[in-house]
């Protein structure tokens, strides 16, 4: 039987996890993720565990921070005065925001605190510093 290896697109199915057991994402709803292995498409833990697999298997593999999201990185928090917020914007948290930096990009943050004169945005992937548990399965080798 054939068995994924870097360069395959692949199709599988997956439930993401945290430690805790919190479902953070799965693809069981709706259609199987496709990708090729090795284009850097997805977390690269998430590349590595489904190499090797053949199609039909299941496995579970955890992930660590370094190999998922990265480390959380306290620098990447920043506090904001009310003032540099438009009017009719009332930032609550766990609201997503798209911000534009000074070099032009944009990055989404995520609202940590309000206050009456701050607002606490946090630019870290929502799952950085966290290891994350998958169960996968191989549906396809395209």
């Amino acid at each position: 039987m054939t068995q994924a290896k870097l360069g395959d697109t692949v199709k599988v199915h997956y439930t993401g996890k945290l430690e805790d057991g919190t479902v953070f994402d799965t693809s069981l709803d709706r259609s199987p993720l496709e990708f090729t292995i090795g284009e850097g498409q997805i977390i690269p833990g998430f590349e590595q565990a489904v190499v090797g697999m053949n199609p039909g298997e299941s496995k579970t593999t955890t992930i660590p921070a370094d190999k998922a999201y990265g480390p959380y990185r306290e620098e990447m928090v920043l506090v904001i005065g009310r003032e540099q917020f438009p009017a009719d914007l009332h930032p609550e948290v766990g609201q997503r925001l798209q911000i534009r930096q000074m070099d032009g990009q944009t990055i989404i943050v995520t609202v940590t605190e309000v206050s009456e004169g701050s607002v606490t945005l946090d630019a870290n992937h929502p799952l950085a510093g966290k290891d994350l548990i998958f169960d996968i399965q191989l549906v396809e080798i395209v």
